[in-house]
């Protein structure tokens, strides 16, 4: 397998920054934060956080859980598979990145706020807000996924905060209606890359997220590449206790293209497998996304919806939804 151009990162490509001053901080100490993560996002579009507040207790147990779960037999997974609202399991070939000609190698269970059938934006079925899956084994998985997704989020809300705070926008421009998100959380399991597969298959094609920011816990195995501003691919390597963090399009487009969205991807070239857990973090399905434009600066995009956009990005990558007939 031959990936030409794939070299190790530096820290002066994709910082490491220390969040902790979020929680609590003055404003000094979030003024300083806030301003390294909008030069990161600046830049590359990527950046590792650690000092995130996040219970490395629940994180292990979500890892060990995803684990168990993605070893058991097929007939087991396939009792949750995944459903029109984007939830549950999705076999290996079931996913394809936009424009990428083979589908991805990677197995994936998505989750997001635990809403019930009887919930009305469930029932309206266009809103990204649907009934998780859960399995019957490994049990505890829905407690444990929950606070996952509880925890994700409000670290994902915080960052949003600081980006808004040094734009010097109002600080809840971006969460200001966040009581009913359609962020979505993923466990995503990769097989060992055998040589054989060509240097055009991966683990996840070369893409960009659709959404605001997504937050990434890797395990030590590694494989996550960034495209860097020169073209090269380069290696994201796990840092322990930080997640790697990037901007999503929707977040690019928010911003006016002020913030980078770069294109990454996977290659698990191990020999071992891979678990990954990834928060994609999005507002309610209703918020209108309105371009935040510098002084004497064109707005380069029309407002649109969040579950608009997210929803017609999903149509094209995802073969279940084009089976169905879409959502």
């Amino acid at each position: 397998m031959n990936y030409a151009k794939v070299r190790d990162i530096s820290v002066d490509e994709i910082p490491v920054i220390d969040v902790s001053g979020l929680e609590g901080g003055d404003d000094r100490q979030l003024r300083a934060v806030a301003d390294q993560m909008v030069r990161a996002a600046e830049g590359i579009g990527f950046f590792y956080v650690r000092g995130h507040g996040v219970s490395r207790d629940m994180l292990d147990e979500t890892y060990t859980l995803s684990q168990a779960f993605f070893r058991s037999p097929d007939d087991v997974k396939d009792r949750v598979a995944v459903s029109g609202g984007h939830r549950g399991w999705l076999r290996i070939g079931e996913a394809r990145m936009e424009g990428s000609e083979r589908f991805d190698l990677k197995e994936s269970f998505i989750w997001g706020l635990d809403v019930p059938p009887e919930d009305p934006d469930v029932i309206a079925g266009d809103r990204l807000l649907a009934v998780n899956r859960w399995p019957e084994t490994p049990s505890g998985m829905r407690d444990v996924f929950n606070r996952y997704f509880t925890e994700m989020q409000h670290c994902g809300e915080q960052l949003l905060r600081a980006f808004a705070l040094s734009l010097e926008i109002p600080p809840d421009y971006f969460i200001r209606h966040m009581d009913r998100p359609v962020s979505r959380a993923a466990a995503v399991w990769y097989p060992p890359q055998v040589p054989d597969l060509g240097d055009q298959q991966f683990g996840v094609s070369p893409h960009t997220d659709y959404g605001t920011l997504t937050l990434v816990q890797q395990d030590a195995v590694g494989g996550l590449q960034v495209r860097s501003r020169s073209g090269d691919w380069v290696k994201a390597s796990p840092i322990e206790d930080a997640f790697v963090v990037n901007v999503g399009d929707l977040l690019a487009r928010w911003t006016n293209d002020r913030f980078q969205s770069t294109p990454h991807r996977v290659v698990n070239s191990s020999g071992q497998e891979r678990i990954s857990l990834a928060m994609f973090v999005d507002p309610n399905w209703d918020m209108l996304i309105q371009p935040v434009a510098g002084a004497g600066e064109t707005v380069r995009y029309e407002a649109t919806r969040c579950a608009d956009y997210v929803n017609e990005r999903y149509d094209n990558a995802f073969g279940y939804r084009k089976a169905e007939g879409g959502r």
